[in-house]
């Protein structure tokens, strides 16, 4: 009968959302640092699959229709920029720097250990947009021809791993600028970093909400560049 049902596009829709929902409940419930919803709804989703011997196929009948919404909140993001268009505008120049910054030590730190593993080359490709938000990475993965799973998986971990990483980090750099904290949160880890940088604070938020859009753009056009030359 649960066979039967996940050959719909619902099926996998529906799981996502309970998945994820149950991992903001943990989340609450907890306030722990490792109960990250986008971590537990994975595990859950993955745990469900095997138990229930449902293939993968299945769930992305309904996981494409969330992949399709991904490509509009790329779009949206332009409205997050503009929002910041006074603090963008203020810290211009530092925001430029920092997040340029980040998006060269991302790209070589990758590039460097990729030789050193010797990984594949379609590997490496799928690996160097893990720092940006999904839609954009997605984009950026197919166009150099990476594989379009690997990169969303690798930037959900960089997003988790982020949000983990950022108050241990504070706590041993204490005194660090709130616009140094926010470029750096939001550069490195996009949404789901920026999530933990609002709890942290109004201005660090702020700043990570800015740094998702303009570390994505810079992404985009230095990345393929850089692969050319480096790669």
């Amino acid at each position: 009968m649960i066979r039967e049902l996940t050959f719909s596009p619902a099926f996998g829709i529906l799981i996502t959302i309970l998945a994820y929902q149950l991992g903001a409940f943990i989340k609450k419930k907890t306030e722990s640092d490792f109960a990250n919803p986008l971590l537990i709804a994975l595990v859950l989703i993955i745990g469900f699959l095997k138990v229930f011997d449902i293939p993968y196929e299945n769930y992305k009948l309904g996981g494409d229709g969330i992949h399709f919404m991904l490509s509009p909140l790329t779009v949206a993001l332009g409205l997050m920029l503009y929002r910041q268009r006074e603090t963008i505008r203020t810290y211009f120049l530092s925001l430029m720097i920092g997040i340029t910054s980040g998006v060269l030590a991302s790209f070589f730190s990758i590039l460097l250990l990729s030789k050193l593993l010797k990984l594949p080359e379609d590997f490496l490709i799928s690996l160097l947009p893990k720092s940006i938000t999904t839609p954009m990475a997605l984009s950026l993965s197919e166009i150099l021809g990476g594989t379009g799973s690997l990169t969303v998986i690798m930037v959900i971990l960089t997003g988790i791993g982020g949000a983990f990483m950022a108050p241990w980090v504070l706590k041993l750099l204490s005194g660090v600028n709130p616009i140094a904290v926010g470029v750096g949160i939001g550069t490195a880890s996009h949404a789901v970093g920026t999530a933990k940088a609002l709890e942290i604070g109004e201005k660090e938020g702020a700043l990570s909400s800015a740094a998702i859009g303009l570390a994505g753009l810079i992404t985009v056009v230095l990345v393929p560049l850089l692969y050319q030359i480096f790669g």
